[in-house]
């Protein structure tokens, strides 16, 4: 069995990696193993980026395509979407077996270089072009069950290595994440106080115009009137109500975990939306400077969402 030290286990039953689904998992993520067999050493990369699919794509000796099918499986398996880019290099041991080229595919190049060579005028292939053509050179250590075992062994470990760095990088956008959650309320708490004193300041400024205009007939109903009018264009409450709504929500989403980029992108427009009402609203520049720094703020977010699974 698996050592338990291990944080993904070989599932046995279905022979394929086991990954713990409730973490932010990041989109990026870079993974590099290597391992001996008979013959040579294998050198496996895989890469992966953003994408709205999985897409799959593998650059590898010829004599391994026959695996391709089996590495797009454990992919699958592992790896929801993204863009992942896979490299498989051999570096084969040098005995007289390996150094010995395949005469067909020796022949068959010769012949298409004469082919070439008679219609245009171009510079015939050197030794080292020869040797490196697909199937020239004798690759058996590629074509044994040892070299396809090995192969799959080493496409699980680099899975494994790459949601390691996945999960790792998902956890510092999410603590990137809940600092700009921490500003926000902080943001909220700080334009409350705001808004009675722009309604008193409003009353007191109004009644002092009314009174200058009127010679001081002016009618206290009337500026009740004028006042309330003021107060309900410039009330927030709602916005700031649903701001810290949106806000426990998103806390929420980070803390369940697994696969929740789409949730938290609809978390950021609803965000925007209600700090762009706050900032519509704003009759100060204390509430209009908030509204900047609130957009500003899930701006950041929203970046780094796109990013996460």
């Amino acid at each position: 069995m698996p050592a338990p030290a291990t944080r993904f286990a070989l599932d046995i039953a279905s022979n394929q990696p086991h990954f713990d689904d409730h973490m932010i998992k990041s989109m990026t993520g870079f993974a590099a193993v290597a391992g001996e067999v008979p013959g040579g050493r294998f050198a496996l990369e895989l890469k992966s980026v953003n994408h709205r699919y999985l897409e799959f794509q593998t650059r590898m000796p010829e004599d391994l395509r026959t695996h391709e099918p089996q590495m797009r499986e454990l992919v699958a398996g592992a790896l929801s979407r993204g863009k992942v880019d896979c490299r498989v290099t051999f570096a084969a041991v040098a005995t007289r077996d390996s150094l010995k080229p395949n005469e067909d595919a020796l022949n068959a190049l010769a012949e298409t270089q004469r082919q070439i060579l008679g219609m245009f005028d171009a510079a015939p292939l050197s030794v080292w072009e020869v040797m490196h053509a697909p199937g020239v050179m004798s690759a058996e250590a590629l074509t044994t069950d040892a070299a396809k075992e090995a192969l799959l062994t080493l496409v699980k470990k680099a899975l494994d290595e790459l949601n390691a760095t996945r999960e790792r990088e998902g956890a510092k956008l999410a603590t990137m994440i809940t600092e700009r959650l921490d500003r926000i309320d902080a943001l909220v708490k700080q334009v409350t106080p705001f808004i009675p004193g722009l309604v008193a300041a409003y009353q007191e400024k109004l009644s002092q115009k009314l009174n200058e205009a009127m010679l001081g007939a002016a009618s206290d109903e009337r500026v009740k009137q004028e006042v309330v009018l003021f107060a309900s264009r410039i009330d927030v409450a709602e916005e700031l109500n649903r701001l810290t709504t949106h806000v426990s929500e998103v806390r929420r989403v980070l803390k369940s975990g697994g696969a929740v980029g789409k949730r938290l992108d609809f978390l950021m427009q609803e965000l925007n939306r209600e700090s762009n009402t706050l900032g519509s609203k704003s009759v100060s520049t204390d509430t209009t400077n908030v509204s900047i720094e609130l957009k500003v703020l899930i701006e950041q977010m929203r970046e780094q969402i796109q990013n996460i699974e």
